[in-house]
């Protein structure tokens, strides 16, 4: 499986696994959405761009969940696949990307519960036996 639920006392892990930096931040997302949501119900037919800048990965990663949480409110969506390009810039980082989903539908996609907030609390952001893992405590 590219992502895992991670378990914590009160809140929940995601960890995107992949073999480059941008698929194991999408993986992640895609975890955090499958706490919210049935993954497989949501038809990914409208993309909203998001971008966010950071100074180390691990701000990116945890800006870059933050944002997604912020457009799934704004746009009333629930979002299943994702695209991620990053880069450093002016000794930062930039993440140019993507989450494809459509309007929260609850008899089709089944909410279950709400994250609120992606945190610092256990993140990580690098290679382990070979691939990229991202992973941070999301708070529900």
């Amino acid at each position: 499986m590219p992502y895992e639920i991670l378990e914590h006392e009160a809140d929940a892990g995601v960890r995107g696994i992949g073999e480059t930096l941008e698929e194991a931040f999408c993986e992640a997302a895609r975890g955090m959405f499958s706490l919210m949501v049935d993954l497989e119900a949501v038809r990914p037919e409208r993309a909203v761009p998001v971008s966010v800048e950071a100074d180390t990965l691990e701000m990116l990663f945890v800006s870059w969940l933050g944002e997604l949480l912020a457009q799934r409110d704004l746009e009333g969506m629930a979002f299943s696949r994702f695209e991620a390009t990053i880069r450093r810039a002016d000794g930062g980082w930039v993440l140019e990307g993507k989450a494809y989903g459509e309007p929260l539908d609850p008899d089709r996609h089944r909410p279950a519960v709400e994250v609120k907030a992606a945190t610092y609390y256990g993140v990580k952001v690098g290679k382990d036996d070979g691939r990229y893992i991202a992973q941070c405590v999301v708070d529900l």
